[in-house]
């Protein structure tokens, strides 16, 4: 497939089109968005666009699609895995959905939000609790991540044990197809048969199928009452077995459990402020979990978790500045480690059984094969979303380090994930960090049937080039 950069003709119908405010060539205005999060990779765009309707985005798309040029979804710009930051060739077109960040609707009745791409997840999460409702979905990134980012990505968070990922939540959509055709789909059913669901083939795809431009998000009810409390815990296996009482005690409404290890709490404490440690004594595990229950339920279960030798130490929150700070720990673990240095991060899953066991023996292999390397693996306990991200040794530059040791620490992590039945995207995406270990990793009928969801919608090639599908040999270069 051939991309084209995009003609001075062009550019100008879509400064006509956009106006100042929604088309720039200006190098300064667009610098801060052509690097990702992690600040790996810098890319290039012949423009930034940043349409206001979805009637803007139609003409975008078709119009680049006339000429073949690239377009680059881009929401928040929190990917973890380089999946909206453009190519380094500069023929591509960055299009920001930011401008887009109208709450068109609320419904307590029929529990649905509409939002636009662009709204971000704190603002959905405000929207809801004013008619006394919740968008059921957070995660560390809410006063950045955008809805249409996150739905792209099918995100998962810290409440994915009770109510799923994004793919859940998600009703209903409004998109734009790569030759410019637009779905309406914002009704919000529970229930359409109309053959294959385009809702939940855009979940996911990256921006690799169109342009998510608004969403019919699922709200639910208030919880009667909630509550959060951390455990000291000797092993995985222990907070497994807490989690199981946790749930047997309370049937569906054990909502976050959030496994840490010892390292992870004191890489917070050491370079995040206002940080404390939640219990008095050293723990080699931590455990973070909310329920929709009263906290006489909970206080219970961990007594009998006590009794039971499977919890050490544990503390409820006893207000709601208690709890966010409890939170606090958890949310910024990614902060602290970026920080401390760069790291080869990688966002797994595995069976939930077969979690506890992968933490000890994956570390133990990865840290035997890579001397000095440190592994600090912590996550969702419930769901077997574990975030696998080995530093390097303490006295090393951590760039150098990582430069030349990363890929081979990512294939042997990879390794093990594939050999424990598990996945190595659980909830971050393929994005370009991790295109070529999909390729190597995946089973050819699913690579397969990727490339040609991707050939039927876009045939040229032009929606976010160079993520989330690897290209086959015939197709040639991107």
């Amino acid at each position: 497939m051939t991309i084209s950069h995009p003609s001075p003709t062009l550019l100008e119908r879509l400064a006509r089109r956009l106006g100042e405010r929604g088309f720039t060539t200006d190098a300064q205005a667009i610098a801060p968005w052509l690097t990702d999060w992690r600040g790996r990779v810098t890319g290039r765009a012949a423009a930034m666009l940043s349409p206001a309707t979805t009637d803007e985005v139609v003409d975008i798309v078709r119009w680049a699609g006339e000429e073949g040029v690239a377009i680059v979804p881009q929401g928040g710009n929190t990917s973890m895995v380089g999946g909206a930051t453009p190519p380094a060739d500069g023929h591509a077109l960055l299009l920001s959905l930011r401008r887009m960040r109208a709450i068109r609707s609320v419904s307590a009745e029929d529990n649905l939000l509409v939002a636009e791409a662009g709204v971000i997840l704190s603002d959905v999460h405000d929207a809801a609790e004013a008619v006394g409702r919740r968008f059921p979905l957070s995660l560390a990134a809410k006063g950045s991540a955008t809805v249409g980012g996150l739905i792209s990505t099918n995100a998962g968070g810290t409440q994915v044990l009770r109510f799923g990922t994004m793919r859940a939540l998600l009703l209903g959509i409004e998109a734009v197809l790569p030759d410019g055709q637009r779905i309406d789909g914002l009704a919000g059913l529970r229930k359409d048969n109309r053959g294959y669901d385009l809702r939940q083939l855009l979940a996911g795809a990256e921006g690799t199928l169109g342009v998510i431009t608004a969403a019919a998000l699922r709200l639910v009810a208030l919880p009667a009452a909630q509550t959060t409390a951390w455990a000291g815990l000797a092993t995985p296996g222990d907070a497994l077995a807490l989690l199981r009482r946790l749930e047997a005690a309370t049937g569906d409404a054990v909502e976050s459990f959030e496994l840490l290890p010892a390292e992870a709490v004191d890489l917070v404490l050491e370079h995040i402020p206002n940080s404390r440690a939640p219990l008095g004594e050293a723990h080699r595990w931590h455990a973070l979990i909310e329920t929709a229950t009263e906290a006489e339920t909970v206080e219970q279960s961990i007594a009998d978790g006590i009794d039971a030798g499977e919890v050490e130490d544990a503390v409820i929150a006893a207000s709601q500045a208690q709890a966010d700070s409890l939170w606090h720990l958890r949310e910024t673990v990614s902060e602290a480690e970026r920080i401390d240095g760069v790291a080869a991060k990688h966002d797994v899953s595995v069976p939930v059984a077969v979690m506890p066991g992968f933490l000890s023996e994956a570390r133990l292999a990865v840290e035997t094969a890579f001397p000095g390397a440190r592994v600090l693996a912590f996550g969702h306990l419930g769901d077997g979303n574990i975030h696998f991200n080995v530093r390097g040794p303490a006295d090393a530059d951590s760039a150098r380090w990582f430069d030349a040791n990363g890929d081979a620490v990512s294939r042997l992590v990879d390794d093990l994930i594939v050999a424990a039945g598990g996945s190595i995207s659980a909830e971050h995406g393929i994005g370009q960090f991790k295109l070529a270990e999909f390729a190597r990793t995946a089973d050819p009928a699913r690579l397969s049937a990727l490339r040609a969801v991707k050939r039927a919608l876009d045939p040229a090639g032009i929606m976010n080039p160079g993520k989330l599908v690897p290209l086959a040999p015939s197709d040639g270069p991107p």
